[in-house]
């Protein structure tokens, strides 16, 4: 039986992050959605179906954030095979 793939997606509560979230769970990857925002992580996981995913509020900001959710990852999943490193902080200068 093949092992289900695993993709943790930062920022993937809205735009892209939502986006590639969701398109990975169409293509039947497990996904762990982190993003700051849970309410807005668990409407991703809803549009998502029945796919595996797991919503873990994170802000990529905080070290101790990032480093809880790893730390969930092995726990509760135990793997992770791609990263979509999307989440960014919104500057006021341009």
């Amino acid at each position: 039986m093949a092992v289900q793939k695993v993709a943790l997606v930062t920022g993937a509560g809205t735009g892209i992050g939502k986006a590639a979230a969701l398109a990975l769970a169409k293509d039947g990857y497990a996904v762990v959605l982190a993003g700051r925002r849970l309410d807005k992580l668990e409407e991703t996981a809803k549009e998502a179906g029945n796919a595996k995913t797991l919503a873990v509020a994170t802000d990529v900001a905080e070290v101790e954030s990032i480093r809880a959710l790893f730390a969930r990852v092995k726990k509760e999943i135990g793997r992770l095979d791609v990263l979509f490193n999307n989440a960014g902080i919104r500057s006021e200068e341009h």
